[in-house]
C-alpha cells in the first residue's frame, strides 16, 4: 500500500516510517522543514514538503501522492510546564484541530480508504475503576489548564470517527518513553527524575499507562494494515500507580528516591493538571488492540522498558 505519513519527523514518525518501509509499503512522508528531506529519504520514504496548517499545501501533497492510507501523527510540543499545560500544547492543539480538518479534507478528495490518527489515553474519566477500555468516555471536567488540549483531542477523535467515507481509526497511545521522547535516555522527564525534581504528589494514586515508542510504531503499522473503524488503546500490559512506577524509575536510573509532597503543595507546584495526573489519572487496557490488531508489545511492561534507558 501507499501510506502518507503526516508528522513523519516526530518521535513516533521516525520509528514508524522505517517499519512501514520494511513491511513493504511505499511511504510518502510529509515535513514542514525542507532541510529534513534527506533524513526522510534515509528512512526509505519519499519526502514532501507542506505546512499542515496550510490547507492548499496539504491538499496538493495528498492529492499528488494518491495514498491508500493517511497516518496523522502531527504534534509540536513546547517546553513542558504543567501549570501552563495548554500553552505547551498550543501548536499541537492547532495541528489536532485545523491540521486534522485539512488532512481529512485532502484525504476525502483523494479517495483515501483508511485514516489513522493519534490520540492520548490521559483524557479518560477519572471515576470508576483504575483501568479504562475504549468503551469508557472522556471525563466531563478536565483540569482547567488542559481544557483546550482535551478539546483538541476530542476534535481529532470525533472528526475521524465521523468520516464515513473512510475507515477512521483512532489510536489512544499511552505515555511515550524511549528514544526521542521526553522519557528517553536524556529526555526532559528523565532528567527531572535524576535531579529529584519529579515528586510523588499526595498518595501517588494516579494510574499511568505507558508504551515504548517502538511498540507504538509497531501498533500503528498493524492499524494501517488491518485496523477497523474505531478506537484502540495502544498501551503496555501493566498500568501502574505513580507511587509504584516513579520510585522504580528512580532506582533504575540510579537516582535518589523522589520526594513526597502533600497534594496541596503539589497543586501549588504543578497546578491542577499535575495534581490530577499524580492522584486521579486512570490507566487503559490494551486487550482490544491485542485481539483485533494482533499486536503484542515487545515491552510488555514499563519495568523492562525503563531498564533500556540506562542500557
Amino acid at each position: 500500500m501507499k501510506v502518507f505519513v503526516a508528522g513523519a519527523t516526530g518521535a513516533i514518525g521516525r520509528q514508524l516510517v522505517p517499519r512501514l518501509v520494511a513491511a513493504g509499503h511505499e511511504v510518502v512522508a510529509m515535513t514542514r522543514d525542507a532541510a529534513k528531506q534527506d533524513a526522510l529519504r534515509g528512512l526509505g520514504a519519499r519526502p514532501v514538503v507542506a505546512d499542515a496548517l496550510h490547507a492548499e499545501q496539504v491538499a496538493e501533497a495528498v492529492g499528488t501522492a494518491q495514498p491508500d492510507v493517511v497516518v496523522h501523527q502531527l504534534t509540536s510540543i513546547g517546553p513542558m510546564d504543567l501549570r501552563h499545560f495548554d500553552r505547551a500544547f498550543a501548536m499541537t492543539n492547532r495541528l489536532r484541530t485545523e491540521g486534522t480538518d485539512h488532512l481529512l479534507s485532502a484525504a476525502q478528495a483523494a479517495g483515501v480508504g483508511r485514516f489513522v490518527a493519534q490520540s492520548f489515553f490521559a483524557a479518560y474519566e477519572r471515576t470508576g475503576g483504575p483501568v479504562k477500555t475504549e468503551d469508557d468516555s472522556f471525563g466531563p471536567g478536565p483540569a482547567k489548564e488542559m481544557r483546550e488540549t482535551v478539546a483538541a483531542i476530542r476534535h481529532v477523535e470525533e472528526s475521524v470517527l465521523a468520516a464515513r467515507w473512510t475507515e477512521g481509526i483512532v489510536l489512544r497511545y499511552g505515555g511515550f518513553y524511549g528514544p526521542g521522547t521526553s522519557l528517553g535516555p536524556d529526555g526532559e522527564q528523565t532528567e527531572a527524575v535524576r535531579r529529584r525534581r519529579f515528586p510523588v504528589v499526595g498518595d501517588g494514586g494516579g494510574v499511568w499507562s505507558f508504551v515504548h515508542i517502538g511498540d507504538a510504531a509497531d501498533a500503528t503499522v498493524a492499524a494501517v494494515e488491518r485496523g477497523r473503524r474505531g478506537v484502540y488503546n495502544i498501551v503496555d500490559d501493566e498500568p501502574a500507580q505513580v507511587a509504584e512506577w516513579l520510585p522504580a524509575l528512580a532506582r533504575t536510573l540510579g537516582a535518589k528516591q523522589p520526594m513526597h509532597v502533600p497534594q496541596v503543595v503539589g497543586r501549588l507546584l504543578t497546578g491542577e493538571v499535575g495534581s490530577v495526573m499524580m492522584t486521579e489519572l486512570r490507566g487503559a487496557s490494551n486487550a482490544k488492540a491485542r485481539r483485533e490488531l494482533g499486536w503484542v508489545p515487545a515491552h510488555p511492561s514499563w519495568r523492562q522498558g525503563f531498564a533500556e534507558l540506562v542500557a
